[in-house]
C-alpha cells in the first residue's frame, strides 16, 4: 500500500485537526466520553454535521482535510471511547475530563478507522486524522490519588496504551487515511524553561515521549505519519508555554516520523530557521495560520511567512497548515466563520506560492 498522490501538490494547505465546533454539535455530545458519547457520535445528526464540517474545508479549498473532530470531547479522550477503564475526573479546572481509574478493557477497537471510513466517503482530498500520543495520555488521564490502583506508575499506563493506539494506526492505515498524525504537545511545552523546571529530569521526560511514540508506529508503513508540536492553546489567553524548538529539537529528530507538524505565527515560536536542523529527508507542515486570535491572516502574510521558510529548506518539503487545531476540546467556543476565513486566506496562500513557485 503507498502513499496517496493527492499529497504531492505543491505547498498543500492543510488543518491541523480541529475545527470550532458549533454549539448544536457540542450538544450532541454528553458530560463525558465513553459508551454513551460514542453511540451518540454516530447518530444521523452528527454524521450530517460532520459532512457539513468536511464541506467548511473543501469551499476553503483546502488540500488536505480532517473531520474537525466534531465527534470527540477532546483530540486526548479519544482514548476513553476506545476503551473502559475512565471515570469523569477534574481537579482545579482541568479541560481533561477523565482519568483513568481500571484496568483497561478494549471493547470498541477501530474506532478511529470508523471515523476515518466515513470522513474518506465523504470527500475527494487528501485526508487526515489525529491521535494522541502515549506520553501526553500518561501526562493527563493518569492522576497518582484515583489511577495508582489500576497502573502504579504513569509509565505503566503509557505502557497499556500504546499497544491500543498502535492497534488504532493500523486500522487506519488499512481504511486508507492519508496521514495520520500522532498529537504531542507535551514534549512540545518542554521548550519551556519553566516547563522543564517543573521535572527532575527533563531529558528523561523527552528521551520517555520519542520512545513510546516510535513503540507505537514502528514498522508501520504506507502512510504518511506526522508528529505536531505545540504550546497549547488556550484561545482567551493564546498560549501557554513559550520558546523556540531548539530545547527539543534532539529529541524530535529522533521520533520516526515522516511529517513534522509546527507552529511558527506565534512569537512566542521562536524563530523559524530551526527548520534547518530537522532530518532533511523529513516534510514539514509549517504553521503559517494564526488559531489563536480573532485576526485573521491575509494571503500576503501567509506567503511572507512561507517564504522566510523556504531560506532555509526545499519548497517541496513544505506545507501549510494552521498554528494549532482551532479546537483541542469541545468547550472552545470560537466561530466557525472565523476558521473558515483564515483556512480560505490559507488556501489562497497555497495557491499563489504554486503560481510563483511550483
Amino acid at each position: 500500500m503507498g502513499q496517496d498522490n493527492r499529497l504531492d501538490v505543491p505547498f498543500a494547505a492543510g488543518i491541523v485537526g480541529s475545527l470550532p465546533r458549533p454549539r448544536s454539535v457540542r450538544d450532541l455530545l454528553p458530560a463525558d466520553p465513553g459508551a454513551e458519547s460514542t453511540t451518540a457520535s454516530r447518530s444521523p445528526q452528527m454524521n450530517a454535521a460532520v459532512r457539513y464540517a468536511i464541506a467548511v474545508q473543501e469551499m476553503a479549498g483546502l488540500d488536505l482535510v480532517s473531520d474537525g473532530e466534531w465527534r470527540r470531547h477532546s483530540y486526548t479522550n479519544i482514548i476513553a471511547d476506545v476503551a473502559d477503564g475512565f471515570e469523569h475526573y477534574e481537579v482545579g479546572g482541568s479541560p481533561f475530563g477523565v482519568a483513568v481509574t481500571e484496568p483497561l478493557r478494549v471493547t470498541r477497537p477501530g474506532l478511529a478507522a470508523d471515523e476515518a471510513r466515513f470522513l474518506i466517503e465523504s470527500t475527494d482530498r487528501a485526508t487526515k486524522v489525529c491521535l494522541p500520543s502515549p506520553y501526553i495520555l500518561g501526562v493527563r488521564l493518569w492522576q497518582r490519588d484515583v489511577s495508582a490502583r489500576a497502573y502504579p506508575t504513569r509509565e505503566s499506563f503509557m505502557d497499556a496504551v500504546a499497544p491500543i493506539l498502535r492497534k488504532e494506526i493500523v486500522a487506519l492505515r488499512d481504511a486508507g487515511v492519508s496521514v495520520i498524525q500522532i498529537d504531542e504537545p507535551e514534549l512540545g511545552v518542554l521548550v519551556d524553561p519553566d516547563s522543564r523546571a517543573q521535572f527532575d529530569d527533563p531529558q528523561y521526560e523527552m528521551d520517555l515521549a520519542v520512545d513510546k511514540i516510535n513503540e507505537m508506529i514502528f514498522g508501520i508503513d504506507g502512510v504518511r505519519l506526522a508528529l505536531h508540536l505545540c504550546r497549547l492553546n488556550t484561545r482567551t489567553r493564546g498560549w501557554v508555554w513559550e520558546g523556540g524548538y531548539e530545547p527539543i529539537i534532539d529529541a524530535m529528530k529522533r521520533v520516526k516520523v515522516d511529517q513534522y507538524v509546527m507552529e511558527f505565527t506565534i512569537p512566542a515560536a521562536g524563530k523559524v530557521d530551526v527548520i534547518k536542523q530537522l532530518p532533511e529527508d523529513s516534510l514539514i507542515g509549517l504553521g503559517s495560520v494564526d488559531c489563536r486570535s480573532e485576526h485573521v491572516d491575509t494571503p500576503e502574510e501567509i506567503v511572507a511567512r512561507v517564504e522566510e521558510a523556504m531560506r532555509y529548506v526545499e519548497p517541496e518539503r513544505l506545507s501549510l497548515n494552521p498554528d494549532c487545531g482551532f479546537a483541542p476540546d469541545k468547550s472552545f467556543n470560537i466561530p466557525l466563520n472565523e476558521a473558515y476565513s483564515k483556512l480560505k486566506n490559507e488556501a489562497e496562500a497555497a495557491r499563489r506560492l504554486r503560481d510563483k513557485y511550483a
